[in-house]
């Protein structure tokens, strides 16, 4: 490599873990040093509203926004990002270039106080700032008090020892990421607490037509995590899917088929429907869109317009 080639990530440190990941593949893929390497972690909006949740703030894209005006700008080459925080609809430009092995795609309780979710006292306290993990909690146990749980790993960690909650639900593949994985205290079984579209892959942005770019990632992108992602987003966008929407949807790839289960709940936990659709893995968008239809036509079309 000629120059430096720039990873722009946000600055968390499950981001940062993220985006070494890339940069180590890539090194593994090409035969290049990490010096042949800058990893760039920027701040977003997404980070520093801390007071309330997303969907009043303005949804997803304020944990992509100035990554993708860094990468639009040419400051930095290629963006990596957790797939289940990417807008369905990217700026005019960009795209999702490339995906890396999935993790596991689950959600796991952590608690001082409990080993399941089940196992807490009446009325505990229970944070996420996430609407569909809210809603999960509140169908599993209605008596519950579910509070906003914002901040990275770190943050709720700390919040759960200083007694702000008696648990809370995080992403398994962020905790095994950052080498966390024994805080574990319960795992969610997917058919019980199906996990957010996306959630466990790393997603790669680039500029539409950078050559170089799309050579780079080409060696590392993993072709079945790619299918299974976009069967998720396509079944997500279809919905209209945002910080305002509780909705879930898990795609899983063996050889070449794929298998698909949807969700929508509504955020007291009490109204949901599923659908669940097989399909070759080459027919993943058109597997998501039909879910969706298929989802919608059960729900109702007010069903997404009686909380917003």
């Amino acid at each position: 490599m000629q120059t430096i080639f720039r990873i722009g990530t946000r600055g968390s440190p499950l981001a940062m873990a993220q985006a070494h990941e890339t940069r180590e593949r890539l090194m593994a893929a090409h035969g290049v040093p990490a010096a042949a390497f800058e990893v760039i972690a920027m701040s977003t909006s997404g980070d520093r509203i801390q007071d309330r949740p997303l969907s009043e703030a303005g949804g997803k894209g304020l944990f992509t926004k100035e990554i993708e005006e860094a990468l639009f700008a040419g400051r930095i080459d290629i963006a990596v990002h957790s797939s289940k925080d990417m807008p369905t609809r990217l700026p005019e430009g960009l795209e999702l270039s490339a995906f890396l092995p999935r993790e596991d795609a689950r959600d796991a309780f952590v608690s001082n106080v409990a080993k399941t979710i089940a196992d807490l006292p009446q009325g505990a306290k229970v944070g996420s700032s996430s609407l569909r993990r809210q809603a999960l909690i509140r169908r599993m146990r209605p008596d519950l008090d579910v509070v906003m749980f914002r901040g990275n790993v770190q943050t709720r960690l700390r919040k759960l020892d200083e007694g702000v909650a008696a648990g809370t639900i995080l992403a398994h593949a962020g905790l095994k990421r950052l080498g966390l994985d024994h805080l574990v205290t319960d795992l969610m079984p997917l058919d019980i607490f199906p996990p957010a579209p996306g959630q466990g892959a790393i997603g790669i942005e680039t500029r539409i037509g950078d050559r170089e770019a799309e050579r780079m990632l080409a060696a590392i992108h993993h072709v079945p995590t790619g299918q299974a992602l976009a069967c998720e987003r396509a079944f997500l966008a279809a919905l209209d899917g945002s910080c305002r929407t509780p909705i879930a949807g898990y795609a899983a790839i063996e050889d070449e088929d794929l298998s698909f289960r949807g969700l929508i709940i509504s955020p007291d936990g009490t109204q949901s429907h599923t659908v669940e659709l097989q399909g070759p893995a080459g027919d993943a968008v058109r597997i998501g869109d039909e879910a969706a239809r298929i989802v919608r036509a059960k729900a109702g079309e007010t069903f997404f317009d009686s909380w917003l």
